[in-house]
C-alpha cells in the first residue's frame, strides 16, 4: 500500500499501451506514486482493458509499472483525504470490477513485475493469468500492519497460491523474496534483471501465436472450471471441448500438426 500521493503529470496518461506483432503492453504511469492504485489509474486500466477486449489485433496483454516498482497498492492518502463509507464502497467495487476483467478478457494477461508489487498491486499479480518477475522483486499483502486486512487481494492470492503461504502472506504482512514467490505459485518463473524484458517477450510471442479463438475458450474455461466440483468440471470441460473441436481453427490446427505445416488461424 503506498502511502504517498504524488501528484501526477496531467500531460502523461496514467496508463501507456504500446502495440506490437499482437502483444498490448500497458504500462502503470504513476512512477513518482510507486504505481500506486489510485481511482483514476484504476479507472484508466479498465478502460484500456475494456478496449484491448474488443481489439482482434490483440492476442497477448503485458502488464507493468513505470519505474522502480509494479504497483504499490491501493493510494492510502486518496482514501483518507475524504473518508465516507460510500467512497470506499466505490473504491473496492472498482478495485474488484478491474480484476474480474482481466480474469475475463479474452486474451492472457501477463504481469511483468520489476521492484514491489504489494497490497492490491500482489492483488494484480495473483490476478493475472501468467507472471514473471526480476530476482530483485518483493510482494506482500501488509495490510495487516496498518488495521486493514488485505480481504480483497485475498480473494485472487489464495487462488494463485496454496491456503498455508497465502494465510502466511496475509498473517505477517512481510515482505517475501522472488525466489519465495515462485516456490509457492505466485510468480511463474524469477530471472535475472537483464533477462526479464527477454522473458516475457517471448512468452507473450509464443502465446500470440496460437488461436486466437482457442485461447478465449481456453482461458474462459479455465477460469469457469476451476470453481466447480470435478464431476461438473469434467461434464463442463467435455462440452467445451466439443464446441471447440467443431470450430475451423481446431480442424485446421490438426490437419497442419498432421501435415507437418505451420497453421494458418482464422478463428476470432
Amino acid at each position: 500500500m503506498s502511502a504517498a500521493v504524488t501528484t501526477h503529470d496531467p500531460n502523461q496518461p496514467l496508463v501507456l499501451r504500446e502495440d506490437r506483432d499482437g502483444v498490448a503492453t500497458l504500462t502503470l504511469n504513476r512512477p513518482k506514486a510507486r504505481n500506486a492504485l489510485s481511482v483514476g489509474l484504476m479507472a484508466a486500466l479498465q478502460d484500456a482493458l475494456d478496449a484491448i477486449d474488443e481489439d482482434r489485433s490483440v492476442r497477448a496483454v503485458v502488464l507493468a509499472g513505470a519505474g522502480g516498482a509494479f504497483c504499490a497498492g491501493h493510494d492510502l492518502k486518496e482514501m483518507r483525504a475524504a473518508p465516507s463509507r460510500k467512497l470506499y464502497e466505490a473504491l473496492f467495487t472498482q478495485c474488484s470490477r478491474l480484476m474480474l476483467t482481466i480474469n475475463r478478457i479474452r486474451q492472457p494477461v501477463i504481469a511483468k513485475v520489476r521492484g514491489v508489487a504489494t497490497a492490491a498491486g500482489c492483488q494484480l499479480v495473483a490476478t493475472c493469468d501468467l507472471a514473471y518477475c526480476e530476482e530483485d522483486a518483493r510482494f506482500a499483502t501488509p495490510g495487516v500492519n496498518i488495521g486493514l486486512f488485505c480481504s480483497t487481494p485475498m480473494v485472487a492470492l489464495t487462488r494463485a497460491v496454496g491456503r498455508k503461504a497465502a494465510m502466511e502472506m496475509l498473517l505477517l504482512g512481510d515482505l517475501i523474496d522472488a525466489e519465495e514467490a515462485e516456490r509457492i505459485g505466485l510468480v511463474n518463473r524469477a530471472v535475472p534483471a537483464d533477462q526479464l524484458d527477454e522473458v516475457v517477450t517471448g512468452v507473450a510471442a509464443k502465446i500470440a501465436s496460437k488461436s486466437p479463438l482457442t485461447l478465449a475458450t481456453g482461458k474462459e474455461a479455465f477460469y469457469r472450471q476451476i470453481d466447480l466440483d470435478v464431476e461438473g468440471a469434467y461434464a463442463y470441460a467435455a462440452k467445451v471441448m466439443t464446441e471447440n473441436m467443431m470450430a475451423q481453427d481446431a480442424a485446421e490446427g490438426i490437419d497442419a500438426f498432421l501435415g507437418k505445416r505451420t497453421p494458418v488461424w482464422c478463428g476470432q
